[in-house]
C-alpha cells in the first residue's frame, strides 16, 4: 500500500522538474543568442548597410564615375554660389539613391519619358527641379535656355549631368526657327508681335516643336513640358513615379492632361520653395462643384480668381508622327484631334510666386509700362498685370504687405477650415524627396564635378544640336519667309486647312460660371 501511495509524489516530482528545465532554456536561449551577436558584430562579423556606402560617395542614378567622393573636397573650394545654397549636409539622410544604375539606353525603362523647358533660372531652381523628376523616372531632358541659365557657370553644370541637352538661344537657332510653318498657320497667331508672356508663349511653342523632334531621334515614348517652377504629381500610381503612372495609360490615349495645383505659401521668407512648401490649392477638376462654388470667395481672398495664375494644367503627349505643340499647355495633331484623358489624382505642383522676390524678378523681364491698360500688351492673366503694377510703382514696405495680403496665407483659422473642405490640401513627397537630395550631397557634387572639368567647348551647344535634327523653332515675330520641312515627319497639310487656337494660360471657373454649371 505504502508503494502504490507513492507513484502521484514521484510524478508531481518529475513534472516541477521537466517545467523548470524548459523555463531555464527559453530564459537562457535569447540571451545566448544576442551574446553571440553582440561578439560577432564587436569582431567584425556584421556590417552595417548603411556602411557599405562611403559617407563621400553619392552617386545618383544614371551618374558616371566623375561624381565620386573626391569632388566634395572640390565642391569646398568653389566659390560658386549655387554650391553653398545647394550645398550638403554630412547626414546619411538619403542613402537610397546612392548606387542605383540609371540607364538612359536601356530598353528595359518603359516607357521613356522626356521632359522639355524653356528657362532663364539659375542652378539653385533648375538643380533640384531636374533631379526631382530623374526620381520620377524621366532620363531625358530638353533646355532651351536663355539669361543666366545660359551663362558659363550655369551651362557647364547643366551639361555635365546625363541625359541633359542644353539648347542655346543663338543667332543661328533664332534664325532657324524663323523659317518653322507655325508662321503661315493660324492656331497661334493672335499670340503674334505681342510682347512680355505672349512672346514667352511663342517661344515655347516653338521651342516645344524643336524639341518633338529630338524625343523623336532620342526614342522616347512620351514628352512633356514644363516649366521650372513646376513639379510632376504622379499621385494615383500604384509607385510613387512617372513612369508607372504613364506605363498604365491605355495605348489608344495620345495625350494625358495633369490638373495644376497652386502653392498656398505660408511665410513671407521662403527660399528654397520646393523644399519648404508642403500647402497647396486644389484644382477646380479635383474638387466637388459645390465645395469648390461654395468656398470660392473664401478660397479667392480677395484676389482676380481663385489661382493666381493659370488653372488648366498641363500635359503629356505620346510621341507620334504628325505631333506639334499647342501653345505651353498642351499637345495636338497634324492629322487628328488626339484621344485625351484627364487624370483623377495625379497634378502638376505649380510654385506660383512662392518668394517675395518672385514680384520683382518678373517685373525686371519686362519693359511695359505699370498702367491697367498697358499691361493687357504684355500679361494674360489679372493677378500678374497686378502684381506688376504693385512691383513698378509701389515702396518696398508697400509691396511687401501686398504681398503678405494676397499671396502668403497667414490666417490660420482660414487654412484649417480649407484644408478640413478639401480646397486646401497638404503634399509632403516632393518636399522630402527634395530635401533628401539636397542633404545627400548631389547638387554640390554636380557643381563641384563640373567646374572641375575642362572648359567645355563652345561649339558644343544647343546651336549645333538644332543644326543636327534640321529642325526649325521661334525667333523674331512676324518674320515670312517659306516654310521648310523639319526634321520629323509630317504631311504637307494645305494651308487652307483650319487647326484649332492654341490654348493659352487660362484662369479657373468663376463665380459667373455658377448658373452654368448649375444647370449642367
Amino acid at each position: 500500500m505504502a508503494g502504490l501511495g507513492s507513484r502521484p509524489t514521484t510524478s508531481v516530482s518529475s513534472q516541477h522538474s521537466s517545467t523548470s528545465r524548459l523555463i531555464l532554456l527559453l530564459t537562457l536561449l535569447p540571451l545566448a543568442l544576442a551574446a553571440f551577436a553582440f561578439l560577432l558584430q564587436w569582431r567584425g562579423g556584421l556590417t552595417d548597410p548603411l556602411a557599405r556606402w562611403p559617407p563621400d560617395h553619392r552617386q545618383f542614378p544614371g551618374m558616371d564615375s566623375t561624381l565620386s567622393g573626391k569632388t566634395s573636397s572640390s565642391a569646398k573650394a568653389s566659390g560658386s554660389g549655387c554650391s553653398d545654397l545647394l550645398g550638403q549636409s554630412r547626414s546619411l539622410a538619403f542613402p537610397y539613391f546612392r548606387d542605383w544604375k540609371f540607364g538612359f539606353g536601356s530598353a528595359d525603362l518603359k516607357p521613356k519619358i522626356c521632359i522639355t523647358t524653356s528657362t532663364s533660372a539659375g542652378l539653385e531652381q533648375t538643380l533640384p527641379w531636374i533631379f526631382y523628376h530623374k526620381v520620377m523616372g524621366v532620363s531625358t531632358f530638353f533646355l532651351f535656355v536663355e539669361g543666366k541659365a545660359a551663362t558659363p557657370d550655369v551651362s557647364k553644370v547643366l551639361e555635365s549631368i546625363p541625359g541633359i541637352q542644353v539648347i542655346y538661344r543663338t543667332r543661328e537657332l533664332e534664325e532657324k526657327q524663323a523659317k518653322s510653318r507655325i508662321w503661315n498657320e493660324t492656331w497661334l497667331s493672335s499670340f503674334f508681335f505681342k510682347p512680355c508672356n505672349y512672346e514667352l508663349f511663342v517661344k515655347q511653342s516653338l521651342n516645344m516643336e524643336m524639341a518633338i523632334v529630338m524625343a523623336r531621334e532620342a526614342g522616347m515614348d512620351w514628352i512633356i513640358h514644363l516649366d521650372t517652377d513646376e513639379l510632376i504629381h504622379p499621385a494615383g500610381a500604384r509607385e510613387y513615379s512617372l513612369r508607372q503612372l504613364l506605363s498604365e495609360v491605355p495605348r489608344n490615349v495620345d495625350m494625358v492632361i495633369f490638373p495644376n495645383y497652386e502653392s498656398s505659401v505660408e511665410r513671407d521668407n521662403i527660399k528654397e520653395p520646393f523644399s519648404e512648401v508642403s500647402m497647396f490649392k486644389k484644382n477646380y477638376d479635383h474638387l466637388p462643384k459645390d465645395v469648390y462654388f461654395g468656398n470660392y470667395k473664401e478660397a479667392t481672398r480677395g484676389n482676380p480668381n481663385y489661382f493666381l495664375t493659370y488653372g488648366n494644367g498641363k500635359s503629356a503627349a505620346r510621341i507620334k508622327d504628325h505631333l506639334r505643340p499647342n501653345g505651353a499647355h498642351r499637345w495636338h495633331n497634324y492629322m487628328k484631334a488626339p484621344n485625351e484623358i484627364k487624370l483623377d489624382e495625379a497634378a502638376v505642383l505649380h510654385y506660383t510666386y512662392p518668394k517675395y522676390s518672385d514680384l520683382t524678378s518678373r517685373r525686371d523681364r519686362c519693359g511695359c509700362k505699370p498702367t491697367k491698360e498697358d499691361v493687357k500688351r504684355c500679361f494674360m492673366l489679372e493677378f500678374d498685370r497686378a502684381a506688376f503694377i504693385i512691383a513698378s510703382t509701389a515702396t518696398e514696405e508697400e509691396m511687401l504687405h501686398w504681398y503678405r495680403e494676397r499671396v502668403v496665407w497667414t490666417d490660420r483659422a482660414l487654412n484649417l477650415k480649407l484644408l478640413r473642405k478639401g480646397i486646401l490640401t497638404r503634399i509632403y513627397a516632393p518636399m522630402a524627396i527634395v530635401q533628401g537630395l539636397r542633404e545627400s550631397g548631389i547638387f554640390s557634387n554636380v557643381i563641384a564635378s563640373a567646374l572641375s572639368q575642362a572648359s567645355l567647348s563652345v561649339d558644343n551647344n544647343s546651336s549645333s544640336i538644332a543644326a543636327k535634327s534640321g529642325v526649325v523653332s521661334s525667333g523674331r515675330v512676324g518674320q515670312k519667309e517659306e516654310s521648310q520641312a523639319t526634321g520629323r515627319r509630317i504631311l504637307q497639310v494645305p494651308g487652307e486647312v483650319y487647326f484649332p487656337s492654341a490654348i493659352p494660360p487660362l484662369s479657373p471657373p468663376g463665380l459667373e460660371s455658377i448658373k452654368t454649371h448649375t444647370n449642367i
